[in-house]
């Protein structure tokens, strides 16, 4: 951490280091969650908060150094069988993931072809999820769950009925507000400190 910093930022590595280290999941409890992802999502926000990054470089943080921050994550997933952390199961997006959606559908705002409904389709799905994060989710949802769609993953079948992703966008950063930053035992886990401070 401390060769990527600047000399004026190397006070604030150790706290950098930390979202870092906790985005991979819990060594003890070999799980990962929400929590996790949200841990890199911090991460990333430390360098716009000390001016390393600005608002302009958004659209790459998210569609290269976070999508594949999330890459990386589903193969440890699968090789070391991560348990989710603290699921919520099927009553939630994913046992694992929350941003990706919310990112992914910010990415098919006001696209023309590719609706919500297009999530329930397998050819769409698969044509189109290296492009687009929302479908490579869904992808990743269907390759590791058996079953029918509406019943492993009935809240993001239930999604597939809104008509723009504008709303779905608007809902999913609603929900992650409530569920996942709101909920103690996700948050019980984060750390706060200088950069991002508990207010």
């Amino acid at each position: 951490m401390l060769s990527i910093l600047p000399e004026n930022f190397v006070a604030a590595a150790p706290e950098i280091g930390t979202y870092l280290t906790n985005c991979l999941g819990n060594k003890t409890r070999i799980d990962y969650g929400t929590g996790h992802e949200t841990a890199f999502a911090a991460f990333l926000y430390c360098f716009f908060r000390i001016g390393l990054v600005n608002a302009d470089d958004f659209p790459a943080l998210v569609l290269k150094v976070f999508n594949s921050y999330i890459i990386m994550m589903r193969k440890v997933q699968r090789i070391y069988m991560l348990e989710p952390a603290g699921s919520h199961g099927v009553w939630s997006l994913d046992d694992h993931y929350f941003l990706v959606f919310y990112f992914g559908s910010a990415q098919l705002r006001g696209h023309q072809y590719i609706k919500p409904k297009s999530a329930k389709n397998r050819e769409i799905v698969d044509a189109y999820a290296h492009q687009y994060m929302y479908l490579d989710a869904i992808k990743h949802v269907l390759s590791t769950k058996t079953g029918p769609f509406g019943e492993h993953s009935p809240m993001l079948e239930s999604i597939c009925n809104v008509i723009h992703w504008e709303k779905v966008n608007g809902g999913m950063m609603k929900m992650y507000l409530g569920e996942v930053l709101g909920k103690y035992p996700v948050m019980q886990h984060f750390f706060f400190g200088t950069i991002i401070p508990f207010n």
